[in-house]
């Protein structure tokens, strides 16, 4: 014989530590795409924004929707914590740049300014593209008829 489960109980719904999971998936999915065509160039072919723009910026776009669409992560955390993996990136290369040679990245401050924005727009459309089946799905129960119980 099983025990009763609780009526009260979800047995399907999202928990706090699924989208922390696909937060941080997300976030390191963004950082290693991005940072992996960034880190690669030349100090002297580095132009932002330009040279972010690329595979790694639509990864950045993909795990953010996938990150809301399937890990039903809350809406500002995924802008903001995916947003965050392009200039974690670009903050990276600066450090090592640095490490090397202390006269480099003088306007590393801009550097992450520009990143951000760009990080930002990226996790913004995605997280709103994520947001679309939940938002068609409340829709349809919203204007779907009430059966009556029997």
């Amino acid at each position: 014989m099983t025990p009763p489960v609780a009526p009260h109980r979800k047995e399907l719904a999202p928990t706090a530590s699924m989208s922390r999971y696909w937060l941080s998936a997300a976030f390191a999915l963004g950082f290693l795409a991005v940072g992996n065509s960034h880190w690669r160039l030349a100090y002297s072919q580095v132009s932002l924004p330009h040279t972010l723009m690329g595979p790694g910026l639509l990864l950045v776009g993909l795990s953010a929707f996938l990150s809301r669409a399937v890990g039903k992560s809350r809406l500002l955390a995924t802008i903001l914590i995916v947003g965050a993996s392009v200039p974690t990136a670009v903050f990276a290369r600066v450090a090592f740049d640095v490490a090397k040679d202390g006269t480099s990245h003088n306007l590393w401050p801009f550097e992450l300014v520009i990143a951000a924005a760009v990080g930002l727009l990226a996790s913004l459309v995605g997280t709103l593209l994520g947001s679309v089946p939940a938002w068609l799905t409340s829709m349809g129960t919203r204007n779907s008829p009430q059966r009556p119980e029997v």
